[in-house]
């Protein structure tokens, strides 16, 4: 499960008399039409993303094929809902090693053999496990606000991105539909590590098509550039 735990308060179990609950009720109608009169309207208004994303969950599990492993959560338009949301799952330095989260436009499934990816590739930076309670979750964060805000000049060329949990070092990425946009996929790579505020002398982006991926051998994958 990636929901967190709700706390709960005891109350008492006593039941209250019918008229008490008639009072309430009518109490309550009066508060909660007072209430609405006094928000502002503005209070009441959602603020809509440019685009719907949809977040998934992967936790490895041998006994299944791999792309039964995904899990579609919820599907988010708002910045309201959003952050309901994310108010309401577990924290990426929280899920077991072998999961991930996955936050791609709707319809985009986190797959490389996905039409939205297949042609693409991602922007990766890698964290050591020291980092992960330390600075994983606010990198996360900056990812998502980065994505939802369309903070990216070609934001059109952007599907989504993952954060992968491992025992060594985790890795967060964002995954282009053209990994042959040079130019495209260069200004997604300077602005998300200027949207990162990454130390050069301690951290690099790096750049992997889908289909090196796909082929690698061994722990080594190519990168087809380097930030």
């Amino acid at each position: 499960m990636v929901l967190s735990n709700a706390e709960t308060e005891n109350t008492d179990t006593q039941k209250p008399a019918a008229r008490d609950v008639k009072d309430a009720k009518e109490e309550g109608k009066d508060s909660q039409a007072s209430a609405t009169t006094e928000i502002p309207q503005e209070c009441l208004i959602k603020h809509p993303l440019q685009n719907t994303w949809t977040l998934w969950y992967l936790e490895t599990d041998r006994s299944k094929a791999w792309e039964d492993l995904q899990n579609e959560i919820t599907s988010f338009e708002t910045v309201e809902d959003f952050w309901s949301l994310y108010n309401h799952i577990k924290m990426a330095s929280e899920i077991k090693p072998g999961s991930d989260y996955s936050l791609f436009k709707k319809g985009i499934r986190p797959m490389w053999e996905d039409e939205a990816n297949i042609k693409g590739g991602r922007w990766v930076i890698t964290l050591s496990r020291q980092f992960r309670k330390s600075d994983l979750d606010n990198i996360w964060l900056d990812v998502i606000l980065c994505l939802i805000g369309e903070a990216f000049e070609h934001s059109e060329h952007i599907c989504g991105a993952v954060v992968n949990i491992r025992t060594k070092a985790d890795k967060i990425s964002i995954w282009t539909a053209d990994g042959n946009n040079e130019e495209a996929v260069l200004e997604i790579g300077r602005k998300l590590k200027e949207c990162l505020r990454v130390d050069s002398d301690k951290t690099e982006l790096h750049y992997q098509l889908h289909k090196d991926t796909m082929v690698k051998s061994g722990s080594a994958i190519k990168s087809t550039y380097s930030l």
